[in-house]
């Protein structure tokens, strides 16, 4: 399908990352959570506002805002 970022995707929608635009602490952060390319994830719900998203990925469930989601690439199945 294409290359977009984490923000873009709809519920149960399942890509796999493929790039991490984010530096300094907040890179960090997102790589600390597990974040990086290679791995798949899954959307797994939005709050009624689209914010924050929440998302499955390697088992977990991991929640981000959105102004972090745009830092993160996902190529989409």
């Amino acid at each position: 399908m294409g290359r977009i970022p984490l923000r873009q995707m709809q519920v149960n929608q399942t890509g796999t990352i493929v790039r991490v635009r984010a530096k300094d602490e907040l890179g960090r952060r997102i790589r600390d959570m597990g974040l990086v390319p290679g791995k798949n994830i899954r959307i797994q719900g939005r709050a009624p506002l689209n914010d924050p998203v929440s998302l499955r990925i390697m088992g977990g469930t991991l929640t981000l805002r959105n102004n972090e989601a745009d830092h993160i690439f996902v190529e989409v199945h």
